[in-house]
C-alpha cells in the first residue's frame, strides 16, 4: 500500500534523505548493545547479578523494585571549568550520563534483595522465594 513499517519513514521525500542516511548509519552502530553489562550467576538457594557501572558514585544509583520487575537507573553529571585571570573559558567541559535496565525478578524474595557497590560494580543478591507448598486439610463430614 504505502510501505507502512513501524517506527519507520519511507525515504520517498527528497529533503528527509540526509537524515535517513545519518539514521540508518547510526543504528547500526552501537543500538544493539545494553545500557550496561551485567553478569547473572546462579549459586545455592540464590542468584547473584553484577552490573557494571564504572564512573558512578554510590548515589548516583538507583535501585527500585515495583510489580516484580527491578529496576537499575544510574545518572551522573559533571561540570568543569578553566578560566584565566581574566575570565576567559580556556576549557569547560560538561558530562551526562544515564542509564536503565529493568529485570524481571519473578521466583525472588524480594524482602530479601541485598546490594552492595564498590570498584564500579554493583553487585545484587537476589534470593529465591520458597516454594509454596499447598496444605492439606481434612473435611469433617456432618
Amino acid at each position: 500500500m504505502f510501505g507502512m513499517l513501524p517506527f519507520d519513514r519511507s525515504n520517498d521525500n527528497l529533503f528527509d534523505t540526509f537524515d535517513n542516511f545519518a539514521r540508518d548509519f547510526f543504528r547500526s552502530s552501537n543500538a544493539s548493545l545494553p545500557a550496561f553489562r551485567t553478569d547473572i550467576r546462579e549459586l545455592d538457594g540464590k542468584y547473584v547479578l553484577e552490573a557494571e557501572l564504572p564512573g558512578f558514585s554510590k548515589e548516583d544509583i538507583s535501585l527500585d523494585v515495583k510489580d516484580g520487575i527491578l529496576t537499575i537507573s544510574a545518572e551522573h553529571r559533571e561540570n568543569r571549568e578553566e578560566k584565566d585571570e581574566r575570565g576567559n573559558y580556556l576549557r569547560r567541559e560538561r558530562r551526562y550520563g544515564s542509564f536503565t535496565r529493568s529485570f524481571d525478578i519473578t521466583g525472588i524474595d524480594e524482602s530479601g534483595i541485598t546490594a552492595a557497590y564498590q570498584n564500579g560494580v554493583l553487585e545484587l543478591t537476589l534470593p529465591k522465594s520458597q516454594p509454596v507448598i499447598p496444605e492439606a486439610r481434612r473435611i469433617a463430614i456432618e
